[in-house]
């Protein structure tokens, strides 16, 4: 063993430079005070000369600056006594400079020393005194600024500053100093060619931290100057982000490149935003056609040929029961319990995988009507449905298959026929308009099993259109119906469609029903969560503008009241990563709950400890339901924002193991909903704990959130896991159903989609697709009530949220173009310096080329120009 050696402090020798450099600046500093004032000047300037000239470490204070330091208090003196002329100022410039370093102690910082000194000097070449010193004085500044007087003195200090940030690559430094004194207006006459991408970048990243006023007036500001770069691209994202038409609208005016329109049409139709365009020549009906996604089921097709995976994959494919582990006799008989429910999940995987591929193994071939029959009742309806998802997008030929079966003499065929019309045409636009012109008669009829299918279909067709003459169609429907489960799907239809847009005739209709039954047993219904998330979506991404629907929800008795309000921030908010919001939701989680009175306090308990036989239809108040949605909604605010969404998996730990029976329930969810179609190992695992809970309830909704996570990424690793549960539960039919659901989902488009809301390098967050994702997560609240009940077609609902996960090249024709682009993680390179590397872990291929969560694209030539903001999704490209 050696002795522990004692580290001594390293002791700075002074050389003989040293000693001569302290008698020239004591020399230097005694000359401040002589008596000819002819010396005091040269002195004064060789002080400056010394101290700019000065070298340092990044670890010490330049000697000058260390020598002066015992003067520091003597020169404030001269200072004060000096009369007024340029020796004055040149004092005061010296003496700012000192109360950077250690001379002037807290006392200097405390008083503003520093900027106090250099408004009294001579206030020029102030950026000579390096970046430190400019630092020093932003922070003095920002600590000043208060009254008007003061502002104005700062004014002209500020431009000196800002124009020595700009041209010494500290832009980033600059509008932190414009933010933090609310100046940002002074910004624009500082922003050119090559700093305004690094700048406008910063800007945007920075609106998730400040309030809803102050991240508009930013967004007005970055879109401002990606127009005046002529950057249309990613302006319109920026109006995109803000929500704001005016601007869009006049993006689309003032750009005039072909391709450029081509390029700004498909962001528009990604994110199902509706551009008015004049109809004039060939150009704007490429530009309709784009906005109505007619390209898509085309493009999709021949993308799907070009990766060699148009063959058809059957459940067995995807279930691989070959693989799962030798199975034991009485779990086999288990399995065969509750065959109908299995063919039931077997025909919702089949939708799934080949989705918009437009043909399967079950129902596209001869005899496909008996595997409709091998399902009970409404399961026959699920499984007709699923032929909308074989046609998915592709309007024209999708509804001559679907067709026949709108002759069947079976009303849940025909039901779900209709619910198939309704998918097919979901995210499309065809000026034939054939989902209204045949779902409309059967949206009145009396038959309420066909009326369930056209309401839930027209929704679905037409979700996010706000069309005035679709809700008038479904308005009477509403005000008329006597069945709850007709008022939950009307509501929920009639949301879809008014996606945000504060449609008050509807929000109206729909809650004047509600309070009629305010006080009546049918308030209980499962189906009333859809009709108030029916409310909420009308208010999609409206933040601030719930303030008056909130109030008016007082109406309503508890837990009904604490619902619907949870829904409306739920949607309010979605995907804005407001913390505020997230606050308010966990204090409502948080809260203990109280009934009325003691009787019904002691039958909640009763019913929370003792699970009834007859969940199905258990019509009591669960008290809890409020907290359960807040849950649901903390993760659905919290889903734009990487960090915040980090955040929330550890409290949606607590929630999970302290929180009450209903809300545990929604915890899957709510975790699922952070991570959708982006299969992380730390969510997989937390999942697979609660998918083996005593709570059959919590495992279900664990099982099915696997699905959610693993949606269209055909993860080995969760394929595995999800095979080893098929076995693990073969004698529970809920379980196990929910074990084919996720399964179907994994492979979703066999593996080439995804339901992400988050889209354009994860800039924009789709309200469609958010809408679509919180329809089941909200059913599944209580999943034996509603997807695990009759209302398993809510399920589909997920169609809105449904895209290829790809990166598409087209050339000016808008022709499939195959480039050489290298893939790799997306690089956050918000603020860094230089130009750092936007992705990593490189790998190049040609395009068409599948992108997974989290991945970024570049093209390796410069061959071609790329006007999308990045490489992903559809992309145009032009020849340089």
């Amino acid at each position: 063993m050696t002795a522990a050696v004692d580290e001594k402090p390293v002791v700075e020798v002074e050389t003989e430079e040293d000693k001569e450099l302290q008698n020239e600046l004591k020399l230097l500093v005694e000359r401040t005070t002589d008596k000819d004032v002819k010396l005091i000047g040269p002195a004064l300037d060789m002080l400056k000369y010394i101290i700019r000239t000065s070298t340092t470490s990044m670890t010490s204070v330049p000697k000058p600056l260390k020598y002066l330091s015992p003067y520091y208090i003597s020169l404030k003196n001269t200072h004060r006594l000096m009369p007024p002329g340029p020796n004055k100022k040149n004092l005061a410039d010296i003496i700012s400079v000192l109360a950077l370093g250690t001379a002037g102690g807290d006392i200097a910082r405390k008083e503003l020393d520093c900027l106090h000194y250099c408004l009294a000097g001579s206030m020029t070449n102030i950026g000579d005194w390096g970046h430190e010193y400019i630092r020093q004085l932003e922070n003095e500044i920002v600590q000043k600024w208060s009254d008007e007087k003061t502002n104005e003195v700062l004014l002209p200090l500020i431009k000196d500053i800002m124009t020595f940030n700009c041209s010494h690559h500290a832009e980033i430094q600059g509008c932190d100093l414009l933010m933090e004194i609310d100046q940002l207006n002074l910004l624009q006459q500082y922003v050119t060619e090559d700093t305004y991408e690094r700048m406008c970048l910063y800007l945007t990243s920075c609106t998730k931290y400040v309030d809803v006023l102050e991240a508009n007036k930013i967004m007005d500001l970055v879109a401002e100057q990606y127009m005046k770069f002529k950057v249309y691209s990613r302006a319109l994202v920026i109006a995109l982000q803000s929500n704001n038409d005016k601007m869009v609208k006049e993006i689309f005016k003032i750009c005039k490149d072909k391709v450029i329109l081509y390029q700004l049409a498909f962001i528009c139709g990604r994110h199902l935003y509706q551009v008015e365009i004049e109809p004039e020549g060939e150009l704007s009906e490429d530009l309709i056609s784009i906005l109505g996604n007619n390209h898509l089921s085309s493009n999709f097709l021949a993308f799907a040929r070009e990766l060699d995976i148009a063959e058809p994959k059957t459940p067995e494919d995807v279930y691989k029961t070959w693989l799962e582990p030798t199975t034991p006799y009485f779990s086999i008989v288990g399995e065969n319990l509750d065959s109908a429910r299995q063919n039931l999940a077997s025909s919702f995987v089949n939708g799934f995988v080949n989705a918009g591929f437009g043909c399967d193994k079950l129902l596209t071939t001869e005899g496909s009507s008996k595997w409709i029959y091998r399902n009970k009742d409404h399961g026959m309806l699920s499984a007709t449905a699923s032929l909308g998802m074989l046609h998915l997008w592709d309007v024209d030929g999708g509804l001559t298959p679907i067709d026949k079966y709108l002759y069947s003499t079976e009303d849940y065929i025909k039901s779900g026929a209709l619910l198939a019309l309704g998918i097919v045409n979901c995210r499309v636009r065809n000026e034939c308009d054939p989902a209204l012109a045949l779902l409309s008669d059967y949206v009145i009829n009396t038959n309420t099993t066909y009326q369930t299918g056209a309401i839930l279909g027209i929704g679905l067709a037409y979700v996010g259109t706000a069309r005035e003459d679709v809700l008038d169609l479904l308005s009477p429907i509403i005000q008329s119906c006597e069945s709850v489960e007709i008022l939950g799907i009307t509501s929920l239809s009639c949301g879809l469609i008014a996606l945000g847009r504060s449609k008050h005739g509807t929000i109206t209709n729909i809650l004047s029903k509600i309070i009629e039954m305010n006080n009546n047993e049918q308030l209980r219904s499962p189906y009333m969560r859809l009709a108030a998330l029916g409310v909420a979506l009308c208010y999609m991404g409206c933040k601030d503008a719930i303030e008056v629907p909130q109030a008016a929800m007082d109406v309503f008795e508890e837990p009904f009241r604490t619902m619907i309000q949870t829904m409306l921030q739920m949607c309010a908010y979605s995907g804005t990563g407001d913390v505020l919001v997230v606050q308010e939701l966990l204090r409502i989680v948080e809260e203990k709950i109280t009934c009325r009175d003691d009787k019904l306090r002691d039958k909640f308990k009763k019913d929370a400890n003792h699970k009834r036989k007859d969940r199905k239809n258990n019509l009591e108040w669960d008290y809890c339901m409020g907290q359960a949605v807040a849950v649901l909604a903390v993760a659905a605010v919290s889903k734009g924002e990487e960090i915040g969404a980090e955040m929330v998996q550890r409290i949606f730990g607590h929630i999970g193991r302290y929180g009450e029976p209903v809300v545990r329930k929604t915890v899957p969810l709510a975790i699922a909903l952070t991570s959708v179609s982006n299969p992380q190992l730390a969510v997989i695992d937390i999942l697979t704990k609660y998918s083996h809970d005593s709570d059959d309830d919590v495992a279900c909704n664990a099982i099915f959130g696997l699905g959610f996570v693993g949606a269209g990424t055909n993860n080995a690793r969760l394929a595995a896991g999800l095979r080893q549960m098929a076995v693990f539960h073969a004698k529970n039919p809920s379980q196990l159903f929910m074990v084919r659901l996720s399964q179907g989902l994994l492979h979703l488009g066999k593996g080439t989609m995804t339901l992400s809301p988050l889209h354009t390098d994860r800039q924009l967050v789709d309200p469609v697709a958010m809408a679509g994702l919180l329809v089941p997560l909200v059913a599944l609240v209580e999943p034996h009530s509603l997807i695990l009940g009759k209302a398993h077609y809510l399920l589909y609902s997920l169609v809105a949220a449904m895209q290829p996960r790809w990166l598409l090249t087209l050339g000016e024709d808008l022709q499939p173009l195959n480039v050489t682009v290298r893939v790799g993680q997306a690089v956050d390179v918000v603020g860094k310096a230089g130009t750092p590397k936007t992705i990593a872990g490189i790998h190049t291929h040609s395009t068409p080329v599948l992108l997974t969560a989290g991945e970024r694209a570049e093209l390796v030539t410069d061959e071609y120009i790329v006007y999308s903001p990045t490489l992903d999704g559809i992309c145009v490209l032009k020849k340089t």
